[in-house]
Order: C-alpha cells, then structure tokens, then sequence
C-alpha cells in the first residue's frame, strides 16, 4: 500500500494559484473522493503525485519518496483526457500497455474486458465515449499497483457506463494492499464508494474526514455537503 503526503504544497501557472499551500494525508488502503468543480486544483493535485509536476514549494512524498522512477513504478494513474490510440483494436491497446508494467494482471485484464461488455477486436476510434471510458479502467485496474489515481473517470459518459466503471473499481480494490484516488465532481452517483473524501477549493482544504464520519456528525450526505461548501 502507500500513502501520500502532501506538506504544504504549492503549485503555480503563472498568476494562478492551483494548490495554495496544502497539507494533506492519504492514508493506506482508502478509496478517497478528491471532490471540488472544475478549477479547484483536483488534477493538479493528482498530476503532482504522478510525478507528471512538481510543487513550486513544499513537498509530496509517497511512502516517504519524492515522486521518481521509482514511485510512477508504484503508480496507476488514468488521465481525465483520452489517451488511448484510436487506430487500434481494444486487444492491441491491452498489449501494448501491458509490455510496460511488470504488475500487470492478465487474469484481472481478461475479467474486466467481460465485465465491462467490451469487444477486443473492436477499434477503440469506433467505440462511443462511454465504453472508451470502460476501456480506460480497465488499463488502470488491470495493474496491482499500491496507488490508484483516477482523473475524472465518470466524466461525460452515459449512466450504464458511469454504474460499470463505479462497480469496476469497487470489485477490484484490494484494501489489503491498494489505495485508490478518484477525483469528480459527479457526487451523486459516486458517494457511496468513497471511505474518505477531500473537498478542495481554490487550491485549498475545504473539508476533509472520512465519509460516515462527516454523514454522522454533519447530519448530510456527502452531496448535501458538496452543494453546502461550494455554495
């Protein structure tokens, strides 16, 4: 497993600031709700862990390193853009992947292919952008990495799909040994993954704790929560 700490982080593009000094720690064997619309510094945060960006001051550490070589290693992460080759074949794609990561799963791979509904032989450019949406956790999922991080994977897509990529990454998680990072803003459908959830807003902590806890002691569910921060 892994944790990331984030310790006083921040992340400038020019005038703006994306992260402002965050600190935050995500612990071991969590499915964490990274929530906030669009500008909050969700992507940042996850390009940050990584290793796609480094902090202008402060420092993120996974399992005590730096982002390196050897953390993106430790490291699954699906991008909210879609980076797949449209001219190849789902099966192609799988290869191809798979050759880079010696924590590929063959078997987990096989599984979700069925699972997700998905054709091997079809061309993933002819694939609506629902079932891109399966195939793009199915490359993140099929690895036994310790970290999982995943950009916007419900975005834009139609319910069936956005009901299999949710059941997808539940079926998957292994507590024991992974911890996954899932940031949307998609909160109604999603809510009841998440163990923990991180309410970012203009680059800062807004609210933070584990799920039931905050429905308990607040009296909320995680979306009334999320209407009530970002009001």
């Amino acid at each position: 497993m892994a944790t990331v700490v984030f310790d006083r982080v921040t992340k400038r593009f020019g005038r703006l600031r994306a992260l402002d000094e965050l600190s935050v720690t995500i612990r071991e064997g969590s499915i964490v709700g990274l929530l906030g619309p669009n500008g909050s510094g969700k992507s940042t945060m996850l390009k940050l862990i990584a290793g796609l960006y480094r902090p202008d001051s402060g420092t993120v550490t996974i399992d005590g390193m730096e982002p390196s070589i050897k953390t993106k290693a430790m490291v699954a992460y699906l991008p909210e853009i879609d980076h797949l080759y449209g001219w190849m074949s789902v099966r192609q794609i799988l290869d191809y992947v798979s050759a880079f990561y010696k924590d590929w799963d063959p078997a987990r791979c096989q599984a979700l292919v069925k699972f997700m509904g998905l054709n091997p032989e079809a061309t993933v450019s002819r694939l609506s952008k629902g079932m891109r949406a399966r195939l793009k956790i199915v490359v993140a999922m099929s690895r036994n990495a310790p970290l999982i991080i995943l950009d916007e994977p419900l975005s834009g897509i139609d319910p069936p799909s956005r009901l299999r990529v949710l059941q997808a990454i539940v079926s998957e998680f292994r507590e024991d040994s992974q911890t996954v990072v899932m940031s949307t803003h998609d909160v109604a459908d999603s809510e009841n993954l998440f163990s923990d959830v991180l309410f970012l807003k203009a680059g800062k902590v807004a609210l933070m704790g584990e799920a039931e806890r905050l429905r308990e002691e607040r009296g909320k569910s995680i979306r009334d929560l999320f209407e009530e921060v970002y009001a």
